[in-house]
C-alpha cells in the first residue's frame, strides 16, 4: 500500500490480463491495466488506468448485478457499445453504468491509436457480471473463487 502521491507511470501494470476462459481470453489480449486503487490499498472501490491497443476490447459486452461502474476517457477515441448502440467517445468524455440496469456495455478500440481510460467500480460483495451475447456464466465456486462456465453450467 502506498501513502504518497505518485505518477501513474510508477504503478506497475497488472500481470494477469483476464479471468476469461480460453475462447474469450484472446479477445482482451490487447488490454492492460494499472490497478491504481489496489496500489493505494483502497478496498471500497477500484480504480484502474486501462489501455486498449488498436483492435482490443475492454471486456465482453456485460452488465453487473450490484456493481456501479464509471469510465473516463483520457486518450484516444474508443467506441462505447451500449447494447446495440454505438457512441464514439473523445478524451474528456465519461459514462456511468448503474448496477442492475441490464444495459450491456463495453469499449472497443476501432482506431489505429491506443486508448487510455479510467475505470472505477465499487466492490460490492456477491456482484457478478452477466454476458447477454456470449455463452459465458460467472459464478462463485465452493471455495469462494470466481468461476466461469457455459450458461448450461458445463466447463470450458
Amino acid at each position: 500500500m502506498n501513502t504518497r502521491p505518485v505518477k501513474t507511470s510508477e504503478v506497475p501494470t497488472a500481470p494477469r490480463k483476464t479471468l476469461y476462459p480460453g475462447p474469450f481470453a484472446a479477445l482482451v489480449a490487447g488490454r492492460s491495466r494499472q490497478r491504481l486503487g489496489d496500489f493505494f490499498g483502497l478496498s471500497n472501490f477500484g480504480v484502474n488506468m486501462t489501455e486498449l491497443a488498436p483492435g482490443a476490447i475492454s471486456a465482453l459486452l456485460h452488465h453487473h448485478t450490484k456493481q456501479d461502474e464509471f469510465i473516463y476517457i483520457v486518450a484516444g477515441t474508443p467506441t462505447l457499445m451500449l447494447d446495440d448502440n454505438e457512441y464514439l467517445l473523445q478524451p474528456g468524455e465519461c459514462c456511468g453504468f448503474k448496477a442492475g440496469s441490464g444495459i450491456g456495455h463495453q469499449l472497443v478500440n476501432k482506431s489505429a491509436a491506443p486508448v487510455v481510460y479510467l475505470e472505477i467500480g465499487d466492490r460490492v460483495p456477491d456482484d457478478y457480471p452477466v454476458y447477454p451475447n456470449d455463452d459465458l456464466k460467472f459464478s462463485y465456486g465452493d471455495d469462494g473463487n470466481w468461476l466461469f462456465t457455459r450458461k448450461d453450467g458445463s466447463f470450458y
